[in-house]
């Protein structure tokens, strides 16, 4: 009977922990570049948090790929960075996303887009300027609120999100994609794999 009263706590803590967690966890083990992007491979709106890194070069332009196989989608995508003020104060990333039938960015980009492609720009705040912070609770820290788009596309093919940081300050940034909060049993398993590293800082580049 004890046994089973443990197990039934452990499953509703569990379940707490993912209602209030929303984004299956993701680390940046290698670059994600526009020769090896980081393919989305679930379904585009489920909510994923990728925890990823740009360098401070200006060359580092981090890239994830989207496929749409259906007619129409909820895209989501959202740059959040730790609030850690003495290493990220100044670092504010953009990003973009591409795809078909999307309009013209209307601002030079650092990469090229393909042809009867368009892309959504979304810019950040100047350098230094203040920001909203808010705490994660599971991963244990705060975060500075970045841009945020959210759109309804309606033209399958393959869609891009790029990240990148134009005043070369480089740094940790999470890249949100998708707004469905849903745990397959896959999920789970790497979120208290990932989770922990997280709230020992163990994703972070800094000291």
């Amino acid at each position: 009977m004890r046994k089973i009263l443990l197990l039934g706590v452990f499953f509703v803590f569990i379940i707490f922990m993912f209602n209030a967690m929303a984004h299956v966890p993701y680390l940046e083990r290698r670059d994600f570049n526009e020769k090896r992007p980081y393919i989305v491979r679930k379904f585009v709106e489920q909510s994923i948090a990728v925890y990823s890194w740009i360098e401070d070069d200006g060359k580092d332009i981090d890239v994830y790929k989207l496929d749409l196989k259906r007619n129409k989608a909820r895209m989501y995508v959202e740059v959040i960075v730790p609030a850690v003020d003495e290493y990220y104060f100044e670092f504010v990333p953009w990003f973009a996303l591409v795809g078909p039938n999307l309009p013209n960015p209307g601002v030079e980009l650092p990469f090229e887009i393909p042809e009867g492609y368009g892309a959504i720009v979304k810019e950040n705040v100047e350098p230094g300027s203040e920001r909203e912070k808010f705490y994660e609770p599971f991963g244990g820290k705060s975060y500075y609120k970045g841009p945020i788009l959210d759109i309804d596309v309606e033209t399958p093919g393959e869609y891009y999100a790029y990240f990148w940081d134009p005043y070369e300050t480089g740094g940790d940034y999470v890249a949100v994609i998708g707004r469905v909060e849903f745990f397959g049993l896959t999920d789970i398993l790497r979120a208290l794999i990932i989770t922990p590293m997280i709230r020992q800082n163990m994703e972070l580049h800094i000291p």
